[in-house]
């Protein structure tokens, strides 16, 4: 039981988002739009250092149908950095959808989709999150 940490990896932009094994409650935290690796992981890390996860997970996106695609194969790559990096437990949860759903979950809420951007990355990653929370892997 412990605090979980969730990323929506994307080439521009990660999003964030946090949660608690015991509450099975995702929440958005950030969008990390850093150019190079090297700060997308300094920022990682001061995420890790301040939120102290168990377990990191990263959205892994498929087509429709399940198979995998460029983007699962770069998921994947930045899991295994993660989990290599901070020597914690990485775990992957279905993604399909995330990003279309969160649009509309930010619609709802009044936001344009130009209002909604900021957050969109965040939002998805709070969805992967609670996808994760809500399969048998807690």
């Amino acid at each position: 039981m412990g605090t979980v940490l969730a990323f929506d990896f994307g080439e521009k932009r990660i999003g964030v988002a946090t949660g608690e094994t015991l509450l099975g409650s995702a929440h958005p935290l950030a969008v990390i739009r850093a150019e190079s690796n090297a700060d997308r992981l300094a920022e990682i890390a001061r995420l890790v250092a301040e939120w102290q996860p168990e377990r990191l997970v990263v959205g892994l996106p498929t087509h429709m149908d399940g198979t995998p695609h460029e983007m699962t194969r770069l998921a994947q790559k930045f899991g295994e950095r993660l989990e290599k990096h901070f020597k914690l437990p990485v775990s992957y949860a279905d993604e399909r959808l995330s990003s279309m759903d969160a649009e509309a979950r930010l619609r709802e809420t009044g936001r344009n989709s130009k209002s909604a951007k900021p957050l969109l990355d965040a939002v998805a990653a709070q969805l992967i999150l609670q996808t994760w929370f809500e399969s048998s892997h807690v």
